[in-house]
């Protein structure tokens, strides 16, 4: 095959979160249906190496990773070792793999992929969703071509201005066009009452499932519930009339948001751009300093101040002397709400877009 044949070569990489994995995974379908061969790096055994097996396209490879921690604990020394390790294995593995380019979601795994694709002088892309950039992105930056961002005040962080391209949130259609009688019939509901739904993310945000808990029945006396537990806070024995609880929805999930007037959710960035981009409502509710780096409450101001959402700490949530009035407030100056995102719209690219971007 000569050179102007050979087909086009990307590797990913990204891992630690599902939000350090999610773009990546609604970018490979485009890379694949153009023809290009993938290869995805990551952790060994990470929840990425399930993520991306559903592409049985994309060749995965594991590294040694160690995680990049702000603060003190043992393990930084055994992580010590195996950064470095995890470093040469990656620069092995691109020289192997020899890709056109590599795109770059962040989380600990990523240094090692963007430090070996700089030593073998591969065009790198990366991306990152909040404000602020993440500690692996941040020591990524000097070795990346282009840094794609989210919003345009992270560029304020950067040192080279000339790497940044804000491109907006990132996203696909899949939450587009839903059915708010759709949603009521598939979750056995009156579609013209007022209806909340609680967002605990992929995993379940504790506070917002035990703020959910200890005020159903104060909620349920003026609207409706929808409640995305995640996996680790489903509670099966959590039932009562106009109340819906689930771990997961996946093709639903947009007829359950046409269904609901406001939306509780944490603050990270794709969640709620997703939601702005739909005019809902919001409530959110960031991690807390100790368990973030504090993106999320940036996320969340940066929301208030365009007049997009309101602000629940999270040792607040579950009091009912702050949320019950506040759901009051929201729903009832709900146009106020959606009127505040039609007249001031997000700046959105499709991933088709990005992609071309990349390749360009």
């Amino acid at each position: 095959m000569s050179e102007t044949q050979k087909t086009k070569m990307i590797i990913f990489t990204g891992g630690g979160s599902a939000g350090h994995v999610t773009l990546n995974l609604t970018l490979i379908p485009w890379f694949i249906k153009q023809g290009w061969e993938i290869s995805y790096i990551g952790s060994k055994g990470g929840m990425e190496q399930e993520l991306v097996a559903k592409f049985p396209e994309v060749k995965y490879y594991g590294i040694l990773t160690g995680k990049l921690r702000r603060y003190f604990s043992w393990q930084n020394f055994l992580d010590m070792i195996k950064i470095p390790l995890g470093c040469l294995q990656a620069i092995i593995l691109v020289h192997k793999i020899n890709p056109d380019i590599i795109f770059s979601k962040g989380g600990f795994v990523s240094f090692p992929v963007v430090v070996g694709g700089y030593v073998n002088r591969k065009k790198i892309f990366m991306h990152e969703s909040d404000i602020t950039p993440g500690l692996a992105n941040k020591m990524s930056l000097p070795f990346v071509s282009t840094f794609y961002t989210t919003f345009p005040e992270t560029e304020k962080y950067v040192k080279n201005k000339q790497k940044v391209h804000c491109v907006g949130p990132v996203l696909s259609d899949r939450l587009f066009n839903g059915s708010r009688e759709k949603g009521a019939k598939f979750a056995h509901m009156d579609v013209s009452k007022p209806t909340i739904m609680f967002i605990g993310g992929s995993l379940g945000a504790k506070s917002l499932n035990d703020a959910v808990e200890k005020n159903l029945g104060d909620i349920l006396e003026k609207y409706q519930l929808i409640h995305i537990a995640g996996k680790n806070g489903y509670n099966k024995n959590l039932a009562h009339e106009g109340y819906q609880q689930y771990e997961y929805v996946d093709t639903e999930l947009k007829d359950l948001l046409a269904l609901a007037d406001i939306v509780v959710s944490r603050a990270g960035s794709n969640s709620i751009f997703e939601l702005a981009s739909l005019h809902k409502p919001m409530i959110l509710v960031p991690l807390p300093a100790t368990s973030s780096r504090g993106e999320q409450s940036l996320n969340a101001k940066s929301f208030a101040e365009k007049g997009y959402a309101e602000i629940i700490k999270d040792e607040d949530i579950a009091n009912p002397d702050i949320l019950l009035p506040m759901l009051d407030k929201v729903y009832q100056h709900r146009e106020q709400y959606r009127q505040n995102m039609e007249n001031n719209p997000v700046k959105i690219t499709t991933n088709e877009a990005l992609c071309e971007d990349i390749c360009k």
